[in-house]
């Protein structure tokens, strides 16, 4: 017990000198045991003795302590090739490298270890493992998708080795996952061509001083191959809307001789929509369309 004087008055700490003397021990302890672990650590970085550094290696992983066993394995791989512990050292490395999140890294680890075994213990484990981290590190949709197709491929091949696997049904829900991944890809970028309309500055002129690009056919085309490349999307609906409104805007935009055709092609997007969605939310909007387009194309044979 203390007495603390403030303001002309006296205060007892007890309890205050107490919890300090507890914190304190406390912090002592965890620096004792951080000091003792980083030279634990250091003297195996610096050991020679291989089987040594394997087994802490291990024992590294075991406590989930990745980034230390990555560092020593990284380091044994290369020196454990033809040796007993080879084959478990390679995975347990890639294992590393996964539960860091270190997703890439980890990927390259499985390939190479299912590629130098591929009839090892790990195998299985090894291929949906690498697909699953490659799945993991794809980017959002509005950006490059590269690295989707390639998780694509690697689950796929998982599947295709491994046909009985429990982890199969995992592997086609995170394939499907992709997939919607990819058709976003798609819609957003024909709606983007949609939303860009009659601008020009993406076109080029042709030697004739014609306009060669029209974002309303580019948006067409975008769209078709989504539905072509993916028919049971979710997000078929939104894509088939996109798809009639574009070709009803091509119609309109375009030169006399080209309009009949172009109003016709929309009037067969509307009965394949309204076909496909009858209780559509977009009903009302693809029936005005439809309307437009028959009252020109009935107006132009009146006329003619």
């Amino acid at each position: 017990m203390i007495i603390v004087l403030f303001d002309g008055k006296a205060y007892l700490c007890t309890l205050f000198v107490y919890k300090m003397r507890k914190y304190t021990l406390f912090i002592s302890i965890l620096c004792c045991s951080l000091f003792s672990s980083c030279g634990e650590y250091n003297k195996v970085l610096k050991s020679s003795d291989y089987e040594y550094k394997y087994e802490a290696a291990k024992s590294y992983f075991g406590k989930g302590q990745y980034t230390k066993s990555a560092t020593i394995l990284e380091e044994l791989i290369t020196i454990l090739k033809g040796t007993d512990n080879a084959e478990e050292s390679l995975y347990m490395l890639a294992m590393s490298y996964y539960n860091q999140g270190d997703y890439i890294t980890a990927s390259h680890y499985f390939s190479g270890y299912y590629t130098t075994y591929p009839r090892g213990i790990y195998t299985e484990l090894a291929r949906f493992h690498s697909g699953k981290a490659l799945f993991l590190d794809t980017p959002e949709a509005r950006l490059d998708q590269s690295s989707t197709y390639k998780a694509i491929q690697e689950l796929q091949l998982f599947m295709e080795y491994h046909p009985e696997s429990n982890r199969k049904t995992e592997a086609q829900l995170m394939i499907f996952n992709l997939q919607d991944k990819l058709v976003l890809k798609d819609y957003l970028s024909a709606k983007l061509y949609y939303d860009l309309g009659t601008y020009n500055g993406n076109a080029s002129m042709t030697a004739d001083g014609q306009i060669n690009g029209n974002n309303f056919l580019a948006c067409i085309t975008t769209a078709q191959n989504a539905l072509k490349d993916y028919p049971y999307t979710s997000m078929r609906e939104e894509i088939s809307i996109l798809l009639l409104r574009a070709k009803y805007k091509l119609g309109t935009e375009s030169v006399e001789e080209k309009k009949e055709e172009r109003m016709r092609e929309a009037i067969d997007e509307y009965y394949a929509f309204k076909n496909e969605f009858p209780e559509s939310k977009y009903i009302k909007e693809v029936e005005n369309i439809y309307k437009d387009a028959s009252k020109y194309v009935k107006e132009l044979n009146e006329n003619n």
